[in-house]
C-alpha cells in the first residue's frame, strides 16, 4: 500500500483525532486528579490538615478505579457518553471513558510529585502561620513544579497510548486506523505508519514535559 492523498488525509485526520482525545481527556482529568491528588497528600495522617477517614476512602475508590484495565472500563463508560452528548461512536464520545480512567491515575501522579517535597519546607511555612490554602497555593503547587510537570507528560502519553484502544469501539484517531485498517484490513504498513506516528507523539509530548521540567527547577539555575 502506497502513501496516496487519500491515505494521507485519512492519517491527518487520525493525528487531529488522537490530539483532540488526548488534549481534552488530560485537560479533565487533571480537573478532577489535581484537587484529589492534593486532598490525598493533605488529609493523610502526617498531612497539614488530617482527615484520615476522607483519605483511606478517597484512595480506596482511586485504586478501584486503577484496577478496572482501560478497554473494560472502556465498554462500561461509553453508556455515559450515549446520554452526556448523545453518541457512543467516534472521538467526542471517547473523551469521557479517557477522563475516567485518567482522572486516578493523575490524581497518584500528583499525589507522589507532592510527597517528593521536603518536609522541612511545609513546616516553616506552617511555623509562619500559613493557612492550609496558603500551603498549597504557595508551597506545595511552586515547589513540586517540575515533578508535576514530568508527571503531566507521563500521565499524557499514558492517555494516548489509552485513545488508541478507541478503535475497538468506534472511535477514531490514529489507533482507530491501525486497528480497522491496518489489521483487520490486512494492511500492515498502514498499521505500523500509525503506530510510527503514535511514537512520534509520545517522544514529542515527553520531550516537551522534560524541557518544561528541567527550565522551572530552580535547583539546576
Amino acid at each position: 500500500m502506497k502513501l496516496d492523498a487519500v491515505t494521507i488525509n485519512m492519517l491527518k485526520t487520525g493525528i487531529w483525532e488522537s490530539f483532540y482525545m488526548t488534549a481534552l481527556s488530560s485537560l479533565f482529568a487533571y480537573i478532577i486528579g489535581l484537587p484529589l491528588g492534593i486532598i490525598l497528600v493533605v488529609t493523610d495522617n502526617g498531612g497539614i490538615h488530617p482527615i484520615p477517614w476522607l483519605q483511606k476512602i478517597l484512595g480506596v475508590v482511586i485504586n478501584l478505579l486503577r484496577s478496572v484495565p482501560f478497554l473494560i472500563l472502556l465498554f462500561i463508560a461509553l453508556p455515559l457518553s450515549k446520554i452526556v452528548i448523545g453518541t457512543r461512536i467516534g472521538s467526542p464520545a471517547i473523551v469521557i471513558p479517557l477522563t475516567i480512567a485518567a482522572a486516578p491515575y493523575v490524581a497518584r501522579v500528583v499525589e507522589s510529585s507532592f510527597r517528593e517535597l521536603d518536609a522541612g519546607v511545609i513546616e516553616a511555612a506552617q511555623s509562619m502561620g500559613a493557612s492550609t490554602w496558603q500551603i498549597i497555593w504557595k508551597v506545595l503547587l511552586p515547589e513540586s513544579k517540575p515533578s508535576l510537570l514530568l508527571g503531566a507528560a507521563l500521565a499524557v502519553t499514558t492517555i494516548l497510548s489509552y485513545s488508541a484502544m478507541a478503535g475497538f469501539t468506534g472511535g477514531g484517531g490514529l489507533g482507530a486506523i491501525a486497528i480497522n485498517y491496518g489489521y483487520y484490513r490486512y494492511e500492515p504498513f498502514l498499521m505500523w505508519v500509525s503506530v510510527v506516528l503514535l511514537v512520534v507523539m509520545v517522544q514529542i509530548i515527553q520531550e516537551a514535559g522534560n524541557r518544561l521540567s528541567r527550565r522551572s527547577d530552580k535547583r539546576i539555575r
